[in-house]
């Protein structure tokens, strides 16, 4: 797989009837390695490494239905009193981050109403803060360290 741009971190990788499978520490089992779960699988542990968020904080991949579709998030970290904190979207590398892939989270996030955004295709990152009251967000460098 393509080296991306986030710290090294030690993989759990099998192989099993010619495909190859990557352990995910959050639904602990290995799912089908392809570019956007390797993507994903390094930013869990952006997230829970390098920042700090507890994994019982983290989830993974679960449905929701934006205007009468089912759609499917990538991750979503919450805060300890189950409100949600950051709403990540995940592409393969060979996907160019514009501003399809930015509405895309925007329509996620008008559901769930999370205080920061990040999309990341593994090569580019993009943080965001959000002003839900006044319908603004404002990029920045990086998300903050988890903080009770």
């Amino acid at each position: 797989m393509q080296a991306l741009n986030f710290p090294k971190y030690p993989f759990r990788i099998k192989s099993s009837e010619n495909s190859l499978y990557i352990f995910d520490v959050i639904r602990k089992k290995f799912v089908l390695l392809q570019p956007e779960e390797w993507v994903r699988q390094h930013v869990i542990h952006f997230l829970s490494n390098t920042k700090k968020y507890p994994k019982s904080l983290i989830n993974v991949e679960k449905q929701l239905i934006v205007n009468n579709l089912k759609k499917r998030y990538d991750i979503v970290v919450f805060k300890p009193n189950g409100e949600i904190f950051l709403l990540v979207e995940c592409k393969a590398p060979t996907v160019m981050l514009n501003q399809t892939t930015f509405n895309q989270i925007a329509q996620y996030n008008y559901l769930l109403e999370a205080n920061y955004l990040m999309l990341s295709n593994g090569i580019d990152h993009y943080y965001c803060e959000m002003d839900l009251i006044n319908e603004k967000y404002r990029f920045l460098k990086e998300i903050p360290d988890f903080s009770r």
